[in-house]
């Protein structure tokens, strides 16, 4: 089938965010679709053998693999890559795949990473348990204090690796610091941005290198695939991380890959009136808990550095209860809200972190990160926040609060 030309980068890049979210990346076919089309192979034919050895030498554009390529995968990686301000990103099949990509393709036995405390369990589990097993050392701090990142800096120092907000504590990370340390040392800062896309947060443009995503999350938004995206510059994308995941193949299926961009299309407008309904929540919840964790919320320590460098505080927070059987006691008492791991859902959710999401965390990191067995994280939807907080406030009073 032949393939109309592409889109042209030097306009598609002045397009504002929503109109990137709906069209960026867009390759129609010749049936001239509107919507993207959904290309479900995993080869390609070629039309002489020597075409064959010439895309295989580079030499050729076109299409090899779909563990290399695909038109719908490239169309969504075109349009994270418009949204986030990157010359390029590659996704991935899943949020993990991205975080353990992004660190295996540049580091090497010897190497240093300094890495956020505050994390979602599977991230501590790669700098606490996994980069050290091919001899790359790690050393953890609270990213919140950016002295710390420079206190812990090594000759072999490659890689900053956090989360800002971070899962679930909602830590948050001054970026134009942390970011500026990195580069007057030529380390490489990798941001974990899932919290709040590039809807509410840019990183790059805050000085950082690089940018991971669960994509799983805000960005599919409906709770149904998983996927995962890395971006960056195009040197980095294509001569780093390329021979890594060709190699090693954290795939993602072109489904998985239309969906996120049907995702997409609502992104800006499911994240900014989640962020809304919960700011309301959580004003509701800070009367009765307490302590709570909301960036949004004047309450929160870091409150003004957040809202510096994010357009609205994100769908997601914590807040803390007295201890694990009455976090366990509110979460059976929901009957709106449902108890769930997942985030970034268009469904309001809510989880015990210590006994799911960070179960794997010895219960000494667990605390140094600020994750207690009081502590619950909610993702706020798109239901009307109203119905949330009746069903908060009948939960809180079963369990006496």
């Amino acid at each position: 089938m032949k393939r109309r030309t592409g889109q042209d980068r030097s306009i598609t890049q002045t397009w504002r965010p929503a109109t990137q979210a709906i069209r960026g990346g867009t390759a129609r076919s010749e049936w001239g679709e509107t919507s993207e089309a959904l290309f479900l192979t995993s080869g390609y034919s070629y039309d002489r053998a020597e075409d064959a050895a010439a895309r295989f030498a580079g030499e050729q554009a076109g299409m090899t693999y779909s563990r290399l390529q695909n038109p719908t995968v490239e169309m969504l990686e075109e349009r994270i890559a418009l949204l986030e301000g990157a010359e390029a990103c590659r996704t991935m099949a899943t949020g993990m795949a991205a975080m353990t990509a992004v660190l295996l393709c540049q580091l090497e036995q010897g190497d240093h990473v300094v890495a956020g405390r505050a994390a979602f369990g599977s991230c501590r589990w790669l700098a606490d348990t996994l980069l050290p097993k091919f001899g790359i050392q790690t050393t953890i701090v609270d990213a919140r204090d950016p002295q710390q990142f420079i206190d812990a800096v090594r000759p072999e120092t490659k890689v900053f690796f956090f989360e800002t907000p971070a899962n679930p504590t909602m830590d948050v990370v001054d970026l134009r610091a942390v970011c500026a340390i990195a580069r007057e040392r030529g380390i490489r800062s990798v941001v974990d941005n899932a919290f709040a896309t590039p809807a509410l947060q840019r990183p790059m443009e805050l000085g950082a290198d690089v940018t991971a995503y669960s994509a799983t999350k805000m960005m599919d938004g409906q709770g149904r695939v998983l996927a995962g995206a890395v971006c960056g510059s195009a040197d980095f994308i294509n001569n780093t991380l390329l021979p890594f995941t060709r190699n090693t193949g954290p795939t993602l299926s072109a489904f998985n890959a239309w969906v996120v961009l049907k995702g997409l299309e609502t992104l800006d407008l499911r994240i900014r009136r989640q962020s809304q309904s919960s700011v309301k929540v959580g004003e509701f919840l800070e009367k009765r808990v307490p302590r709570i964790l909301h960036p949004g919320l004047a309450s929160h320590p870091q409150h003004a550095l957040a809202m510096s460098q994010m357009e609205a505080a994100g769908p997601i927070f914590a807040f803390e209860v007295a201890d694990r059987a009455q976090a366990h006691g509110l979460l059976n008492s929901l009957t709106l809200i449902d108890i769930s791991n997942n985030i970034g859902d268009s469904r309001s959710l809510m989880t015990h972190p210590a006994s799911t999401t960070h179960y794997g965390v010895a219960e000494e990191k667990r605390l140094e990160m600020g994750v207690t067995d009081g502590l619950l994280r909610l993702n706020v939807g798109l239901e009307d926040p109203r119905d949330l907080i009746d069903d908060l406030d009948q939960a809180l009073s079963q369990v006496g609060l």
